[in-house]
């Protein structure tokens, strides 16, 4: 952290700054391990599924069994469908979140550093987070067409809320003194919230991205099985017509992956950014 959150820590007994680097330089690296543990009981259930299937107990024109399901997805890897379809969707789901992060830093500022704020911003936000997302489609074809503008603001509106309420909650929870001990200083209010609010919200920060990150591949599967000609949902889609459950839960098993795929790199950033704090001593992370 910088030179200005150094001093005001020093002066009240915290010292973020300093003993922040001295502890992330004691601990190991604090890597995220995956035990083999976890993975044992989504294994089981696969090859129970599998047996199932070739026993005759579950009919495979219902549901595609997990050696046809492998089957299909090297197919249509091979002959490229699943890349160009995968590209399309990390495209729409990677743009919604960044505006979604963009969105959500700015009004949770907002409303969080005044009260003026918090009465012009978080009760329209709090009545567009109860609203379903697939009564707002129509809408968003009606206002932005039917092209990807749509698709990505879907993913972004979805993701801007846990962004928002995280660090909403982060921003007024941070310690009087520091704020005090700013003004006391004499920071502006730019570097105020650049060098001590930001930095102390900026695990909750990160517990809204984690949340942001689930729900934008949520919202995709909404947002690319309305008026979608690629991604993962439209192939999905005329799967659909044609009775190929293989081809859907060969997308769901991406959307899955994908999901997984994505917490693991936010934690990542946790155990990097926040290596700081004791919860991540010992090498685990929260």
């Amino acid at each position: 952290m910088s030179e200005t959150i150094t001093r005001i820590g020093t002066r009240i007994g915290i010292r973020i700054g300093t003993q922040g680097r001295t502890v992330a330089r004691r601990l190991p690296g604090i890597p995220v391990r995956l035990s083999f543990r976890r993975f044992a009981s989504p294994v089981l259930l696969v090859a129970l599924w599998q047996l199932a299937c070739a026993s005759g107990l579950l009919s495979t024109r219902l549901v595609a069994s997990p050696a046809q399901i492998a089957a299909t997805g090297w197919s249509l890897m091979r002959d490229g469908t699943l890349a160009a379809n995968l590209s399309v969707s990390l495209i729409r789901a990677a743009g919604g979140l960044g505006l979604a992060l963009v969105a959500g830093v700015g009004l949770a500022l907002i409303s969080g550093l005044s009260r003026l704020g918090e009465d012009v911003v978080d009760a329209p936000l709090q009545i567009l987070r109860t609203l379903p997302a697939l009564a707002l489609v129509p809408l968003f074809i009606l206002w932005f067409g039917i092209g990807e503008t749509p698709k990505i603001l879907l993913v972004a509106l979805g993701a801007t809320f846990p962004i928002y309420l995280n660090l909403h909650k982060g921003i007024r929870a941070i310690d009087p003194k520091l704020l005090e001990m700013a003004r006391t200083l004499g920071l502006s209010r730019g570097r105020t919230i650049r060098d001590v609010i930001l930095p102390g919200a900026l695990p909750d920060l990160l517990v809204g991205l984690r949340f942001a990150v689930g729900i934008s591949w949520l919202m995709l599967v909404v947002a690319e099985q309305v008026n979608a000609d690629s991604g993962i949902g439209h192939m999905m889609m005329d799967a659909q017509d044609f009775l190929r459950t293989d081809i859907i839960l060969v997308g769901l098993v991406i959307y899955g992956l994908l999901g997984l795929a994505s917490d693991q790199v936010v934690r990542l950033l946790e155990t990097t950014l926040l290596a700081w704090r004791p919860v991540y001593r010992g090498g685990r992370a929260s």
